[in-house]
């Protein structure tokens, strides 16, 4: 087998494993009261960065490039946002505004050269258009499904993992986000979720930057390495920091009374192993694949393994309407993935 061909199957097997990850993660959480959010991130993100160090210490702790924490930073700040997105519009139009935003913005910046970035060049480029686009329009299918909850929505067992979110009204706590009125609901929860899709599309430009300038001999940057995973430790601290910061911010704006919720530090902390162990797949997938092909690819599976999830573990998503939408997005799922893939080809 060719250098050519295994770094291909490497980054599909990647991507693959990546998409499986991504729409799991949530799956330890659900069963938990998650309050505000806030505390749930610092536990999330602190398991991400153990993570981050276990794999630093596997590669041998390359060069350290404080320039990568950039794109950590941005994707904690884009992150902070969802569960007020969740609260406002629900899970199933927040994945489908920050994942058509996400995907659109990843393969786009990668794809035409946007901040500062190489271009990349792809040998179809129709069949990788077709491939982005497919990626969005599946995300379009999953608002049309609509979750079966039980009728004692008091319980915190009836949190859907991709459907519309019911409010609590039981839940004791209340954030900024349950004083909205009804009309400003949608309106701060799509805002919310635009402003999310662009900045998690745009959290592996850093490492993106750093690699495209490592080839010029008059860039700071010259000689860094070309290996994705490589970037991984301060990606994620920056991630750390980040959440950190906003947690302590957080902890301020309450007087020293944060919302802390004990039962959803070990599922956090799961959920975070799970994420971060995704990301670093997505991270070898864009060293295989380049990120205008991982992109369209990796950003539109979730949202069917989430569905699944729905389907078969928790009988949150019955009924022969729904399983035929979750068909048809698996074709086109299935279709733009395979455009993405034979673009490179």
């Amino acid at each position: 087998m060719s250098n050519n061909e295994t770094d291909l199957t490497t980054g599909y097997i990647s991507s693959l494993l990546a998409i499986i990850l991504f729409g799991s993660n949530f799956v330890p959480l659900k069963k938990y009261d998650t309050g505000d959010g806030m505390f749930l991130q610092w536990v999330l993100c602190a398991a991400i960065w153990l993570v981050a160090l276990v794999v630093n210490l596997i590669l041998h702790c390359p060069k350290f490039w404080p320039f990568a924490m950039l794109g950590g930073c941005i994707w904690a700040t884009g992150n902070i946002a969802v569960v007020p997105i969740i609260k406002t519009i629900g899970l199933g139009l927040g994945i489908l505004i920050w994942g058509s935003f996400n995907a659109l913005t990843g393969w786009a910046s990668s794809r035409f050269g946007w901040f500062g970035l190489d271009a990349e060049e792809v040998p179809k480029p129709l069949l990788n258009y077709i491939g982005a686009g497919l990626s969005v329009v599946s995300a379009f299918i999953f608002l049309f499904v609509k979750s079966e909850l039980p009728t004692n929505t008091c319980s915190v067992d009836t949190t859907p993992l991709m459907t519309e979110h019911v409010i609590n009204e039981c839940q004791v706590p209340c954030s900024w986000v349950d004083r909205l009125s009804r009309v400003h609901y949608r309106i701060v929860g799509c805002t919310l979720a635009v402003i999310s899709g662009v900045l998690y599309g745009s959290t592996f430009v850093p490492i993106i930057y750093i690699k495209d300038h490592s080839k010029r001999n008059d860039s700071i940057y010259a000689g860094a390495s070309q290996y994705d995973l490589d970037y991984v430790f301060a990606h994620f601290s920056g991630i750390f920091l980040t959440s950190t910061v906003y947690f302590v911010a957080y902890c301020i704006a309450m007087k020293n009374n944060p919302r802390l919720y004990p039962e959803a530090v070990l599922p956090g902390f799961v959920s975070g192993i799970l994420w971060a162990i995704a990301t670093c797949c997505w991270f070898i997938a864009n060293h295989s694949l380049s990120a205008v092909i991982s992109f369209p690819i990796i950003t539109a599976g979730p949202g069917l393994i989430a569905a699944v999830w729905g389907v078969f573990m928790f009988k949150e998503i019955q009924g022969l309407r729904n399983y035929l939408l979750m068909l048809l997005a698996f074709c086109i799922i299935l279709t733009g993935a395979l455009c993405t893939a034979f673009s490179k080809s």
